[in-house]
């Protein structure tokens, strides 16, 4: 939701050079940072931990998040550019505490059913949810009469800002309903009142602890499909900094309003994620499945190093483009890029169950989630150098 309202933030920030230029960057450092700690914190409480409380903890604070960025359209309007700055930082990071908290709590959750078709269905889910911001984002915009502002900035109106984050507010509250009606089903009571019998105090703070796993044997265990995903997200984080940078070859004053730089920047966005949907979702296929080749999926994670080159053949920032074609950039670059994130991402989170011991599902479910997360968090520091560089 954050990446694709870009074109908002550079409404707001428009004002300050250094601000316009980095707030990107700085939305992902503070968001991983506040993500990773947050992993970390909850991966080592996994002894008591009461994962549905984590999951509904986090779809609330979610909700109060995008409603507040949602009243800050309209209000507020004439505070510095300074105190907005921080205001947003605010926001991420509580937005990054609730991803930490629904991260550890789904992933966990659902590996203590031990259906690896489970966790790939949060992988795709995932998807979905990068999917839907930008479709939203451009519906958002296209719906609201073009506005004009200074400097030409790819903008949009306050309107459309307002739709946007209150759409994340809406699917936050409808994902809690339907999580509680999800805790009602005759599935998920079974699955508790097993985890409170020889569990320990998973749901029930009244019984004993259940086992802590080393993180150390996980990593034992793991060393490959937590290397890959880790690699894998690293290096998917210079995306989020290019992609706003990077306009519609066709001359923006006769371009129909989709390849103006408002609905350009999140259709961007679109075509990334839409790979990234199409990739976690191949798993699902057995033929597809790279699962027992944990070596494999490391060296194809490393591999994808070579897509950051490309964005430089691009129109970023409007100087033109080396490979003068929108093609190349949403079809060949940002499809092909999101395809083998979501493919490399979904086997090793699906995979990792087939290495550890039933008695660690949950542990290991939390540790590669922890691995991502920590891939996130470096690649979003790396991606500094790249905004310096474009």
């Amino acid at each position: 939701m954050f990446l694709a309202a870009a074109p908002y933030f550079q409404r707001r920030f428009e004002s300050s050079d250094n601000l316009l230029r980095n707030f990107q960057s700085s939305i992902l450092c503070v968001s991983t940072v506040g993500n990773l700690g947050s992993m970390m914190v909850l991966t080592k409480l996994q002894a008591r931990a009461n994962y549905p409380k984590r999951i509904i903890a986090s779809l609330a604070l979610n909700a109060v998040v995008f409603t507040l960025l949602a009243i800050s359209t309209k209000f507020f309007l004439n505070i510095s550019v300074g105190v907005y700055f921080a205001f947003l930082m605010l926001m991420v990071l509580s937005a990054s505490l609730a991803t930490g908290l629904c991260q550890n709590g789904v992933f966990a959750y659902v590996s203590g059913f031990g259906r690896e078709e489970y966790t790939q269905g949060i992988m795709s889910g995932q998807g979905i949810a990068g999917v839907l911001p930008s479709i939203t984002q451009i519906i958002s915009v296209l719906s609201v009469p073009k506005k004009q502002h200074a400097h030409g900035a790819p903008q949009e109106s306050s309107t459309s800002a307002f739709i946007y984050f209150l759409t994340a507010t809406a699917v936050s509250a409808a994902t809690l309903v339907a999580f509680f009606y999800l805790l009602s089903r005759a599935s998920s009571k079974q699955r508790l009142s097993h985890a409170s019998l020889n569990e320990g105090p998973e749901y029930d703070p009244a019984h004993s602890e259940r086992k802590s796993i080393p993180l150390t044997r996980l990593l034992r265990k793991l060393f490959w499909l937590a290397g890959a995903v880790f690699l894998t997200f690293t290096i998917t984080m210079f995306f989020p900094v290019f992609t706003p940078q990077v306009l519609s070859v066709r001359d923006p004053s006769t371009a129909p309003r989709l390849f103006q730089p408002a609905t350009f920047i999140p259709l961007g966005f679109f075509f990334w994620n839409l790979g990234d949907l199409m990739g976690r979702v191949g798993p699902a296929l057995p033929a597809l499945r790279l699962t027992h080749r944990p070596r494999l999926l490391f060296v194809l994670s490393i591999a994808r190093v070579f897509f950051i080159p490309l964005y430089f053949l691009c129109n970023i920032g409007g100087r033109g483009a080396a490979i003068n074609s929108d093609f190349f950039y949403l079809f060949v670059l940002q499809l092909l890029f999101g395809i083998t994130n979501g493919y490399l991402g979904s086997n090793c989170m699906m995979g990792f169950a087939e290495w550890v011991e039933p008695e660690e599902l949950e542990a290991a479910g939390s540790f590669m989630s922890l691995s991502l997360v920590g891939g996130l968090t470096t690649g979003s520091f790396l991606s500094f150098f790249a905004a310096q560089s474009s």
